[in-house]
């Protein structure tokens, strides 16, 4: 074998392909755009982030934020660009989407070790070691042979991504600027440089309060609206970390307003009093001219997400660059086919990474094509692949992940990383926050003291 096949060049292909690369082992990757689109992406360029430009929470104490500082301790390509283009979200790690994939497709075309192929791949080749990184938009011609592969066609969940508008086509006589609980911090005697402040357009989000008569207006405008029609939406396999707003709106009148809507830790600036509820909008690029609407994936027509998502105070005469969406996504029944190093157990030769796998966000999908990408490079090199593979220790969130989707389930379903799939630690810590920080100690330990230098031997050895 004279190179590594990496198929799809999403965020876990393109971290597999360079990690592949860093080890001087040529990867051949196939990205069938712009050839052919799937119908979520619209952007030529690899690695593009579709839904929310959000890579979550930087605080270790978050477990996304500790598999980010995971993956930057261990030499993950792509975080440290997620890093480079971050536009401002508070706490959270949020990206300019088009940037990142601008980046991170230069540094994948201008590698020496990798070919970048610009073809629809429909046959998984037997010859060769092979990451398969599709994403959950595979084509339908090369599901039908991933099915063949792992004798199961039936996992599929729906998800959706939220609406983005104009920056200058909000309101600001009632948007205000400012973080959550940043008002409620505030001492009376610095309330009028807050105001100052926030009227200087200072903090990570542009917020749009709405009193009780505002918000019941918007909510039964928004349970009544048309949707889009989708083959077997009536079976409802939505994934829960991406519910479409309406569909939880339906749950019940307030429950936008204990989710995405939650009014805590806001100042309405109309009435000096706490909103009802409050709409929240992230910068969307570096450039700060666009905005997401946080928490807003929907599958409403686009006349309808005009219409109705226009009664928010603030909104009226927004102009939407680019409408929400909603698509299926397809995964494997991973925990029957796949070890911790996202390897066939029956296969050897073939790997798969990313949302396919049955992990769920951008990090986590950049952790499994981490993970992928270097084990392949340990099958390419090393004639006791079983005995020198990296299996990441369950007590890290790269770990954890990789243990979840390849640890037999009946009710598998995708998984974002959250410290319930850790190990519980052997003291028994009421405070979450004090918990989470011996976890995320425990976790960073583990990864400087195993993990680290073994990884760089790897790649002084090549």
């Amino acid at each position: 074998m004279k190179e590594v096949i990496v198929i799809g060049g999403g965020l876990a292909g393109c971290e597999a392909a360079l990690q592949l690369a860093k080890r001087k082992i040529k990867v051949k990757l196939y990205e069938m755009k712009p050839n052919k689109f799937s119908e979520a992406h619209t952007n030529e360029n690899l690695a593009e982030v579709v839904c929310s430009n959000s890579f979550k929470s930087n605080s270790i104490t978050n477990a996304c934020g500790l598999l980010k500082e995971e993956l930057r301790l261990l030499g993950s390509e792509l975080i440290p660009i997620a890093d480079s283009v971050s536009v401002p979200a508070g706490q959270a790690l949020a990206v300019d989407r088009e940037k990142f994939s601008e980046k991170v497709t230069r540094k994948v075309e201008s590698n020496e070790y990798i070919e970048v192929i610009r073809k629809e791949l429909t046959e998984i080749p037997k010859d060769s070691i092979v990451i398969v990184a599709t994403g959950p938009l595979t084509s339908e011609k090369l599901s039908e042979k991933i099915s063949e592969l792992t004798g199961n066609d039936k996992l599929f969940f729906y998800d959706a991504a939220a609406p983005i508008i104009e920056k200058d086509s909000i309101d600001m006589n009632i948007a205000f600027y400012g973080d959550r609980y940043e008002q409620e911090r505030a001492k009376d005697e610095e309330y009028e440089t807050w105001i100052r402040r926030i009227k200087n357009q200072t903090g990570s989000y542009i917020n749009l309060p709405m009193n009780k008569e505002e918000y019941e207006k918007f909510y039964e405008e928004l349970i009544n609206a048309e949707i889009v029609a989708l083959h077997d939406f009536e079976k409802r396999e939505i994934f829960e970390g991406c519910m479409p707003l309406e569909i939880m709106a339906k749950r019940g009148i307030d429950t936008l307003r204990f989710g995405p809507l939650k009014p805590v830790g806001f100042t309405d600036l109309r009435t000096g009093r706490r909103p009802y509820a409050v709409v929240q909008l992230r910068q969307d690029n570096t450039k700060g001219d666009l905005y997401n609407i946080v928490g807003f994936q929907t599958n409403l027509k686009y006349g309808e997400q005009k219409r109705v998502f226009s009664l928010i105070p603030g909104l009226e005469k927004a102009n939407f660059v680019k409408y929400g969406v909603m698509h299926r996504n397809t995964y494997i029944n991973s925990t029957m086919i796949l070890d911790s190093t996202y390897n066939m157990k029956k296969n050897n030769n073939i790997f798969f990474a990313g949302q396919i796998t049955g992990v769920e966000g951008y990090v986590e999908s950049i952790s499994s094509g981490f993970v992928a990408g270097i084990d392949a490079a340990k099958l390419f090199k090393e004639q006791n692949y079983e005995k020198n593979k990296i299996v990441f220790d369950e007590n890290t969130v790269i770990g954890a992940l990789a243990k979840y989707i390849s640890t037999e389930n009946d009710k598998f379903e995708p998984m974002n990383a959250n410290f319930g799939i850790l190990p519980k630690l052997e003291e028994n810590i009421k405070d979450k926050k004090i918990k989470y920080q011996k976890m995320a100690d425990r976790s960073l330990e583990k990864i400087k003291l195993e993990y680290m230098n073994k990884l760089e031997n790897d790649i002084m050895k090549t």
